[in-house]
């Protein structure tokens, strides 16, 4: 059986060499090694990875996808289907709540903008007079009450803070999932580098200010849907990242936090205070 070096494998692949090292320390590879202590892996590491990546694509677990990865070299589909079935279903569940709050949190924007549009161009200072906090007729839904809470701030301002994390219908533990989630992506190398360059445009400009486990970005509030969409697509392939939005006014202000292990690709993707 032909065996593969790291470097190879994570060139056929298309899976970071930190990440296959990483799934080995977690169970999910095995490697032989060499007398000179390389790892080495069959042929059967490239197969068993597509479905690590098709799993955490659809937003598995790491202790799930080990159970599956067992099932699934048995070689029984039908286990596997039978085993894929309910955790697609719990997924799929928890995606539809998200993009429920996240639709009424888009309605509640576009309301504040029709608002916003209807209102006269004062000489004067704003104050509750201007009329923007209360909604008027024709405006979009307000937020969903667990999603993006609604606070009148300092001269007649709004303020909307919108937590994108996976699980967040539970307050406690599922709320900080991320912590616990695996330090790899899913993404192949071509989709990283696009993602990447997505996300340094989006934020290019920036003013950037250090927060515990992460930092925050502020930025015109105009780039909230842009933001959103990066943010929900990021989580889809690296759930170990836990974004924050704040609508401040003009300013959006993103906070974005990663475990210890996962701040050189926070960095890499968002910069850094310095």
């Amino acid at each position: 059986m032909t065996s593969l070096r790291i470097s190879q494998l994570a060139e056929r692949s298309g899976v970071p060499a930190t990440t296959l090292r990483f799934y080995e320390s977690a169970g999910l590879l095995s490697a032989g090694r060499t007398p000179a202590g390389y790892r080495m892996y069959g042929e059967d590491a490239i197969d068993r990875l597509a479905f690590i990546g098709a799993a955490k694509r659809l937003g598995l677990a790491l202790e799930e996808i080990g159970r599956l990865v067992g099932v699934w070299e048995a070689g029984a589909c039908r286990e596997v289907k039978a085993g894929l079935r309910p955790r697609i279903s719990a997924r799929l569940a928890e995606a539809e709540a998200r993009a429920a709050e996240l639709a009424a949190f888009t309605a509640s924007l576009r309301g504040a903008l029709t608002r916003l549009d209807a209102l006269p161009d004062r000489a004067g200072r704003c104050d509750p007079e201007c009329g923007f906090p209360a909604p008027g007729p024709g405006a979009g839904p307000g937020p969903a009450p667990d999603s993006a809470p609604v606070s009148s701030g300092a001269r007649g301002g709004q303020r909307v803070d919108v937590v994108l994390s996976p699980g967040r219908r539970a307050a406690g533990q599922e709320a900080e999932r991320w912590r616990a989630a695996p330090v790899a992506c899913s993404l192949p190398g071509r989709g990283r580098q696009e993602r990447t360059a997505r996300w340094r445009a989006a934020v290019d400009g920036a003013a950037r200010a250090a927060v515990p486990e992460g930092l925050r970005l502020t930025l015109p509030v105009e780039e909230v849907t842009r933001i959103a969409e990066l943010a929900a697509a990021e989580q889809g392939c690296c759930p170990f990242f836990d974004f924050r939005l704040h609508l401040d006014g003009p300013c959006l202000h993103l906070e974005v936090r990663a475990p210890a292990d996962g701040g050189a690709l926070l960095t890499d993707l968002f910069g850094s205070t310095d």
